[in-house]
């Protein structure tokens, strides 16, 4: 980070680039402390000042940096012409190797939920062929190299052919695929979840919202946890690990975060672990969202702690060796028995001060970690481990039985992108062309609900 300067409004603690809410002209931006609280200001000559917090609250956003060196595109789709965030497909100048690609493999969805990245729904238009699936394999596989595979949507549950497209890419190469899904048909359909384990799936990316049916409600339109938890027994039953996915919202579900990790914890070890994503507001936001609605990366981590009871504490987390470090954070946990949860290692104070890794190393080391949690464990099991593990192969065997992890992503949308943090993306969705774009300028849109890159249906 570049020294800090003082200023009427705050301290600047470096520079960026971001993009004009309303026109999405490529402008300069700010990081300023306030306190113990950072936010992105910018300011576009004709449409304005705009100011929107990014960090709030302990560890500080210097203290959980993490520098690295970047490792650039083996093959790039397109040139820099305009410029990042215009030339993506990916271009030379981006940061990180592809880690995860989205293949979108339709846009019909069998829910209308008020928060929805794609914007999806019943009126989308025809999905595409398995011929045109095959390329998009073809194209990941031979520009991206070996990543993870998350197949979404809309909701890809709806095609009935997605046993299928998961065998298509088990016979291109790709050794984990991910299904993005509500969890309605896995609940709904019997044998449904068994018929995607025996074609290839690895993982369950299963949207769960909360404890509550008001939760469900708000973000999604029904109350849905008997759904979600059929779907997570259907799963266990086919060999499938699951992972839980809430979209925090403040005022809806952020009181539930404690709630939702008991609920995964005592689900495991079919439930791998759980995975929060900040609210992002993509779409027609004419007006900028107030702070107040937004939550943070430090507000998350604190939350866990108190809502846990100390069960999990903000030191057990750390950022991310593969994306940006102020995109995410995870902590890996031992299951003992009880339903007690061990950390499998603190964040070190000085990690901060430590030479740059190599971002192709993050991304391997990411790869390989992800596939390994997020899978189903062996079925048989030697029972919760008790008291310390001396042995270095029945150490891994356990965490790969009873390893739990608890991580969270926030993306970024038109208010709040930082074009440092888009150029260290490594979580990719494949446009209909082809190109693989970063997951946030994807689905970025301007105020007015006009998107960056994606093609409504």
């Amino acid at each position: 980070m570049k020294k800090i300067v003082e200023t009427a409004g705050g301290e600047v603690l470096s520079e960026t680039e971001s993009l004009c809410p309303v026109c999405l002209k490529r402008i300069s931006a700010q990081r300023v402390a306030s306190g113990p609280d950072v936010y992105l200001e910018k300011r576009c000559e004709r449409h304005g000042r705009f100011k929107t917090v990014i960090w709030r609250g302990s560890p500080a956003l210097s203290a959980w940096s993490r520098p690295k060196f970047p490792v650039f595109p083996k093959v790039g789709a397109t040139g820099i012409v305009r410029g990042c965030p215009f030339d993506c497909g990916l271009c030379p100048a981006h940061q990180q190797r592809t880690c995860t690609a989205l293949i979108e493999v339709t846009q019909r969805c069998n829910l209308s939920c008020p928060y929805c990245f794609a914007s999806s729904g019943k009126s989308a238009g025809v999905d595409p062929e398995l011929k045109k699936i095959r390329f998009w394999y073809e194209r990941i596989r031979d520009t991206g190299g070996p990543c993870h595979i998350q197949l979404s949507g809309g909701e890809p549950t709806v095609r009935d052919d997605l046993p299928d497209i998961i065998a298509l890419g088990r016979r291109l190469g790709f050794d984990f695929i991910q299904l993005n899904t509500n969890g309605l048909r896995l609940a709904r359909e019997a044998d449904y979840a068994r018929s995607l384990s025996e074609s290839g799936l690895a993982s369950v990316f299963l949207q769960f919202d909360g404890t509550s049916p008001e939760s469900h409600r708000a973000l999604r339109g029904l109350a849905l946890r008997r759904d979600k938890q059929r779907a997570i027994e259907q799963c266990g039953q086919a060999g499938l690990g699951v992972v839980l996915v809430p979209t925090v919202v403040p005022g809806i579900n952020d009181r539930e975060l404690g709630a939702i990790l008991q609920f995964g914890i005592e689900r495991s070890p079919v439930v791998r672990g759980v995975h929060f994503q900040p609210v992002s507001y993509f779409g027609r936001y004419p007006v900028q969202p107030d702070d107040a609605l937004r939550i943070t990366i430090p507000e998350i981590l604190a939350a866990l702690e108190v809502q846990s009871s100390g069960r999990v504490r903000t030191t057990d987390f750390k950022p991310s060796g593969c994306e940006n470090a102020w995109c995410s954070f995870h902590g890996n946990f031992l299951m003992m028995s009880g339903n007690r949860l061990k950390s499998l290692g603190e964040a070190a104070p000085g990690d901060c001060c430590s030479p740059p890794p190599p971002v192709e190393g993050g991304a391997k080391r990411t790869i390989t970690a992800v596939s390994r949690q997020w899978s189903a464990p062996p079925a048989a099991s030697s029972g919760f481990p008790d008291g310390e593990l001396l042995d270095l192969s029945g150490f891994v065997d356990q965490v790969h039985r009873h390893g739990f992890s608890i991580s969270g992503m926030a993306f970024q949308d038109v208010w709040n992108l930082d074009l440092d943090r888009l150029r260290g993306c490594c979580i990719h969705t494949l446009a209909p062309d082809g190109r693989l774009i970063p997951f946030c300028a994807f689905n970025l849109t301007d105020s007015g609900g006009v998107p960056l890159y994606r093609v409504r249906g």
